[in-house]
């Protein structure tokens, strides 16, 4: 009989939270008029397109990045993402939220797709991430959903 750890319950729970949170935003997306989804909050926070903009680039050139260099050097430092500044700088309001929300959900898949194959004792490699310390591929994984978390309550998800 196979025993199954807490670590890989925790683990599961952790990629299945991670793998919804496309479809959770699609949700939304449809919910949504054109200009609601470009109408910034009152509090200065993104709007729905610069949120899902956000999502998307932090997790192609954030989330991706990271999990292949914590699998791929010793200890490597990782880059903080600067998402007000970089959100900024390429104008998210003016992009097409549901390109953004696909790309997302593919970068998403991707990632974890690399994470659901590894063996358990890979998830304890770990770098340093700037302006966290150190990280462990497990702990960047409970960062991300903390920040999905973030986000889809700011987009006023449960």
């Amino acid at each position: 009989m196979l025993r199954v750890t807490n670590m890989e319950i925790e683990i599961r729970a952790l990629l299945e939270f991670l793998e919804q949170t496309p479809a959770s935003l699609g949700r939304q997306l449809e919910s949504l008029s054109d200009s609601e989804r470009r109408l910034r909050k009152a509090d200065g926070n993104f709007s729905f397109v610069e949120d899902v903009c956000h999502l998307r680039d932090l997790e192609i050139e954030g989330y991706a990045q990271r999990i292949a260099r914590i699998l791929n050097e010793d200890q490597p430092v990782l880059a903080d993402f600067d998402g007000g500044l970089i959100a900024a700088q390429r104008n998210y309001n003016s992009e097409d939220a549901g390109l953004a929300l696909e790309a997302f959900a593919i970068a998403r898949q991707k990632n974890l797709e690399c994470v659901r194959a590894l063996p358990a004792e890979q998830l304890e490699r770990a770098g340093v991430l700037e302006g966290v310390g150190r990280v462990t591929l497990k702990r960047l994984l409970t960062l991300m959903k903390e920040h999905d978390e973030g986000h889809l309550q700011m987009m006023g998800q449960p």
